[in-house]
C-alpha cells in the first residue's frame, strides 16, 4: 500500500524573487531603523508593490490570489535572508476576516486598496492589559447608537498602528454577564484610524527590545459607523478563530526561516573562524546543537506545511497550527542559541545581527500564542485532559 503526503509546493519562483528584494536591505539597513525606532517604510513599500503582501486576497480583489502555504513561503524567505518579515506580514492576515466574513460592499470597498497598497490594514486591536490571553474578558465595549457604535475602551500590544490607514478591532457589544457563553458578544469592526486620530481614538507608541513598532491604543467615545460592523453582530470571536490559525501558521513558517538564518550564519562562521589552529566547525560542541537545531527546524517546516494544505482545503487546521507555532518557536530559539555559541563573544556585536535576530526571535514563544497555552489545548482538545484554565 503506498502513502502519498503532500508537503505544499516549494514555490522556488517565490522564494528567488523575494530574496532579490531582501538583498537591497542588509543589516545596517536594520540596525539604521532600530536605532531611530523606524518603520522599514521603503521594504514593506517594495513587498507590496511586486504583490506579495497581497498574496492572499483574491485575484477578483485585485491580489495575487496565492494558497496560504506560498505566503508562508514568503514570510520564511524574508526572515531567512535576514530581513524582518513581522513588520509586513500582518497585511497579509489581518485581512482574512474581512474576506471571510465582511460584506460584499466591504470587500469592494477595502480589498481592493489594501492589494495594491493604497491602504494599510495591518493593526488588530485585541489584547487589553487586564486580560492578555483571556480574550473573552476583553473589557473594551462597544455600543449602538443609531448608526454609529460608541467605543471606550483600551489595547496594548496593537503592532503597527502608527503605520496603519486601518484597524481591526474585537470589543464586546453584549455584557459578559448577559452572554450564555463566553465567546458570544463580541463583535469586529473595522476602525479608519486616518479619521478617528484625535477623534476619540489615540495611539502611544511602546518601546520594546526589539524595533516591533507596537503600541497603546486608546479609546474614549470613538464612532465607528454601523457599517463598518463586519459580519454580525456578537459573533466576533468566532469569526477571528480561521484568522488565528492562519497567523500561527504563517509566523511558524517566519520562525522556520529565522532559524535557518540562524543556521546559515553559524555554519558560514565556524567554516572560517580558526581557533587552536584549526576552524571551530570541525568541534563536536559547534556541530551538534547545530545539526540537532536543524533537525528540528526540518520537522518544524512539515507541521507548517501541513497546517497550510489543511487551511488551504479549508480542513480543521487548529491544533497543527498551535503545533506548527509551537515546534517551530522552539527550534528557532536552539538555532539561536546555537549561532550566539558559535560566534562566542562577536554574537553580541552588532555589526553581525545575531544579537537582533536573537531578540527578535525570542517573542516567538510568546506571542501570537503561548507555549504555555498551546500546550494547555492539545493537552484538553487532542489528549483529552480536564481543561486546566
Amino acid at each position: 500500500m503506498t502513502t502519498t503526503l503532500a508537503l505544499g509546493q516549494d514555490w522556488s519562483d517565490l522564494r528567488e524573487a523575494v530574496a532579490k528584494i531582501c538583498a537591497r536591505y542588509p543589516g545596517e539597513y536594520w540596525r539604521r531603523l532600530e536605532d531611530q525606532h523606524a518603520y522599514p517604510t521603503e521594504f514593506i513599500q517594495e513587498l507590496t508593490h511586486a504583490g506579495f503582501l497581497g498574496a492572499l486576497i483574491p485575484e477578483e480583489y485585485g491580489g495575487s490570489g496565492l494558497p496560504l502555504r506560498a505566503a508562508a513561503v514568503i514570510l520564511e524567505t524574508i526572515n531567512r535572508y535576514g530581513c524582518t518579515a513581522s513588520q509586513g506580514h500582518a497585511q497579509m492576515y489581518i485581512m482574512g476576516t474581512l474576506l471571510r466574513h465582511g460584506s460584499e460592499a466591504q470587500k469592494r470597498e477595502f480589498l481592493p486598496g489594501i492589494a495594491r497598497g493604497e491602504l494599510r490594514l495591518q493593526a488588530f486591536a485585541v489584547t487589553e492589559p487586564t486580560t492578555g490571553s483571556d480574550t473573552t474578558r476583553l473589557k473594551t465595549r462597544a455600543v449602538r447608537e443609531g448608526d454609529h457604535y460608541v467605543v471606550t475602551g483600551q489595547k496594548v500590544w496593537t503592532s503597527r498602528a502608527l503605520h496603519s490607514d486601518l484597524m481591526l478591532l474585537l470589543a464586546r457589544t453584549t455584557p459578559l454577564e448577559s452572554c450564555s457563553k463566553r465567546i458570544d458578544g463580541l463583535s469586529v469592526f473595522i476602525v479608519d484610524i486616518r479619521e478617528s486620530l484625535g477623534q476619540g481614538l489615540a495611539i502611544r507608541p511602546l518601546q520594546a527590545m526589539f524595533n516591533h513598532n507596537t503600541t497603546e491604543v486608546f479609546f474614549d467615545g470613538l464612532r465607528v459607523p454601523a457599517k463598518n460592523l463586519i459580519g454580525t453582530e456578537g459573533k466576533g470571536f468566532t469569526y477571528i478563530l480561521d484568522g488565528l490559525n492562519a497567523e500561527r501558521t504563517l509566523i511558524a513558517a517566519e520562525a522556520v526561516g529565522d532559524g535557518r538564518y540562524f543556521i546559515d550564519q553559524a555554519v558560514r562562521y565556524a567554516n572560517q573562524r580558526v581557533v587552536f589552529d584549526r576552524t571551530i566547525g570541525r568541534n563536536q560542541g559547534i556541530q551538534f546543537p547545530l545539526a540537532r537545531a536543524h533537525a528540528e527546524l526540518e520537522a518544524a517546516d512539515v507541521m507548517v506545511r501541513k497546517a497550510a494544505a489543511l487551511f488551504d482545503a479549508a480542513q480543521p487546521c487548529g491544533t497543527d497550527a498551535n503545533i506548527a507555532k509551537l515546534l517551530a518557536s522552539e527550534a528557532c530559539w536552539h538555532a539561536a542559541e546555537a549561532a550566539v555559541q558559535t560566534f562566542g563573544g562577536f554574537a553580541f556585536a552588532r555589526e553581525y545581527d545575531i544579537e537582533r535576530k536573537w531578540r527578535e526571535c525570542r517573542v516567538y514563544q510568546v506571542a501570537p500564542v503561548s507555549t504555555n497555552l498551546i500546550l494547555a489545548h492539545v493537552a484538553q482538545h487532542v489528549l483529552g485532559l480536564e481543561r486546566s484554565y
